[in-house]
């Protein structure tokens, strides 16, 4: 497996050489040692390539929306229901267009500080106190997710120092930090210079650690600080999303937003400044945690938490009510949904399993579904169907249920993967489908038939950019059951499977396959045509992938802070599922076909796939006539034992 590019961990280690650390900037330390200006770029565009993924995901997911308020205007029934769900649509149509906004602000203005630092390692100068974003002469102090942005402050020993906003955990220096050095105002009145506004001094346990501008590590209790908005500072959305997504390793979401909501003091509005945009600022928080991770919100304990800080947000700024109302509508339907979709895959999953050939279903695909391109294409359906129903947070927790630190006894927090692994399983249960449906044929010829059938299927597969079915057919073509039959593939024209079969050869760490995906993001990126922007990646190397990025580069740094480099990385590998997933199917849906390849009967033992290729072609060597005969006796025994 091909390491992610992660610096381990003697190199991200912070410099605990306390001559280094002034004690007036200890919520910020940035280490200047020489590093590999490459590495540094790359983490530049790593996190610029986050906050990229979640702009196009906006976008898709504005696309999708116009699309059904088209459709909802020229569908007819009830003028009420109609105007209802117009104005619903209207509404998370305005959401989407302004979180898009707020992102492409954010997109422009690192990808100028990526520039601009690129020119600036280039000059030989040292400017490692310029802030990533690469204001120079700003003298406003501005939060971003690669530190403050403020005017030139460098030591004599040539290390860089900055202030992080942070928000505060007492009430008492509340409104000293919004007026402080988060604020613009304390900024100018100090004539640029943040010492004069630096009252707060928290301790060393609360420090964000920079390296050349880029938030690399810091405590669990700064990071969580770092997220909660005050009147005058939001964080950065590419933030909020590594964040939200990789904390759930070190805490549970209903003791994250616990913390959210001690570190709000929402109950002591005297201590506030600027309480409306303050409680907007709330209101939002939560608005983009349950768009982004609505499967937090499952838990009761998170919706307690929920319940009680929505209550104080209106009490002291009713105009956000109607915000809070559609915000709780919003997740309401989400999570209905998603409970329909379980409740139709745990029925689909209790009537699929057949464990011999007589109680197959006698139906064809070919013949229920001739044409290969709109199987394909239906397939395509069931694929991106069941992505949408994938939380970006269950592959993060799925890392968190083997932490021994963390208690993942409860069934509320072991569900939390149910999507992901049923959709895993769906992969399995489409190659034994294909098996099944070459096997379950007596006749050679019809057995060829079926094979051609489905090599022609992957093809279109392979051409809509469908590589999940596509694996999954070539996996069941490769079974052992459906390979040794010979006299069959001897008749089949092998040349196209044998192409396929390259293109997701596993060998290199499936480097032709990571070739071709690449491709298909390229193409996607600048389709306009909905055909063209379908990716739906093979699943199983996707989560492979994830799991040794989680293995193989530590969670925390060796003195204890969270390893955020680590926290970039799981961003930006999720919100590429996430952009892909944000497709709407522009293929029509055959409701028969596509019930039929999810809910019919397949050979879902190998035994019995076994028995049924050896009625197909008889066994040919001495192992195949042991593992026929002993097969046989199995059956026969388990038959009279049960009459």
């Amino acid at each position: 497996m091909v390491s992610p590019p992660l610096a381990n961990e003697r190199e991200m280690r912070p410099d605990q050489d306390p001559e280094e650390v002034s004690s007036r900037n200890k919520c910020c330390r940035t280490v200047d040692k020489p590093r590999d200006p490459d590495r540094t770029r790359d983490l530049f565009g790593l996190q610029l390539e986050v906050t990229s993924l979640l702009l196009e995901a906006e976008r898709r997911k504005l696309s999708v929306l116009q699309r059904e308020l088209q459709a909802a205007l020229a569908e007819g029934g009830s003028i009420k229901a109609k105007e209802q769900q117009k104005h619903e649509l209207i509404l998370a149509i305005s959401r989407i267009q302004g979180q898009h906004e707020q992102l492409e602000k954010e997109y422009r203005q690192h990808a100028i500080g990526v520039l601009r630092c690129s020119n600036t390692r280039g000059s030989g100068k040292s400017n490692r106190s310029q802030p990533a974003i690469g204001l120079k002469q700003t003298p406003k102090a501005r939060p971003t997710i690669f530190g403050t942005v403020a005017s030139d402050q460098t030591p004599k020993d040539g290390s860089s120092r900055r202030s992080l906003p942070q928000t505060p955990q007492s009430a008492k220096s509340f409104s000293t930090l919004i007026n402080g050095p988060i604020g613009d105002a304390a900024a100018s009145e100090s004539g640029g210079s943040l010492d004069s506004v630096h009252d707060i001094q928290p301790s060393d346990e609360n420090a964000l650690v920079y390296k050349d501008g880029n938030l690399v590590s810091g405590s669990l209790d700064a990071l969580l600080q770092h997220m909660v908005p005050t009147s005058e500072y939001f964080p950065d959305r590419a933030y909020l999303f590594a964040f939200l997504l990789s904390a759930r390793l070190f805490i549970k979401p209903h003791e994250l937003l616990g913390q959210v909501c001690q570190r709000c003091h929402i109950h002591k509005p005297e201590s506030i400044t600027a309480p409306a945009q303050f409680v907007r600022h709330i209101v939002q928080l939560l608005a983009e945690w349950t768009e982004t991770f609505p499967y937090d919100f499952r838990d009761e304990r998170v919706m307690a938490h929920v319940r009680e800080l929505t209550q104080q947000c209106v009490a002291l700024e009713p105009t956000v009510r109607r915000e809070v109302s559609q915000l709780l509508q919003n997740l309401l339907h989400r999570l209905t949904a998603l409970e329909q979709y379980e409740e139709f895959l745990q029925r689909i999953n209790s009537e699929t399993a057949t464990p011999n050939i007589e109680s197959l279903n006698v139906a064809d695909i070919t013949e229920l579904c001739p044409s290969a391109e709109k199987l394909a294409q239906q397939l395509t359906h069931i694929e991106l169907e069941r992505l949408s129903f994938i939380g970006p947070e269950e592959f993060v927790q799925a890392f968190a249920k083997e932490n021994t630190k963390l208690d993942t006894t409860s069934f509320r927090d072991l569900k939390k993967t149910r999507n992901l692994e049923s959709y895993v399983q769906w992969f399995n249960r489409l190659s034994y489908f294909v098996a099944t449906e070459v096997c379950k044929h007596v006749k050679k010829k019809a057995r060829v038939r079926a094979v051609e059938y489905w090599v022609e299927v992957a093809r279109e597969c392979f051409n809509i950019g469908n590589f999940n079915s596509l694996m999954g057919i070539i996996a069941g073509l490769n079974m052992s059951p459906v390979s040794r039959l010979k006299k069959t593939w001897a008749k089949v024209s092998s040349g196209k499977f044998a192409i396929l079969e390259h293109q997701m050869d596993p060998s290199s760490n499936f480097s032709s396959y990571r070739s071709t995906l690449k491709a298909a993001m390229w193409r996607s990126a600048g389709a306009t045509d909905e055909r063209q922007r379908i990716v739906i990646p093979f699943f199983s190397l996707l989560v492979k992938d994830l799991y040794f990025l989680n293995e193989g580069c530590a969670s925390k740094m060796p003195g204890g802070n969270v390893n955020f480099e680590k926290c970039w990385q799981l961003a930006k590998q999720v919100t590429e599922f996430i952009a892909w997933k944000q497709v709407a199917c522009p293929f029509a849906k055959d409701s028969k076909v596509t019930n039929f390849l999810q809910s019919t009967t397949v050979l879902s033992d190998e035994k019995a796939l076994a028995i049924a290729s050896f009625e197909c072609e008889p066994p040919e060597n001495s192992f195949e006539k042991e593992r026929y005969k002993n097969l046989k006796a199995e059956i026969n025994a388990s038959t009279s034992s049960t009459t």
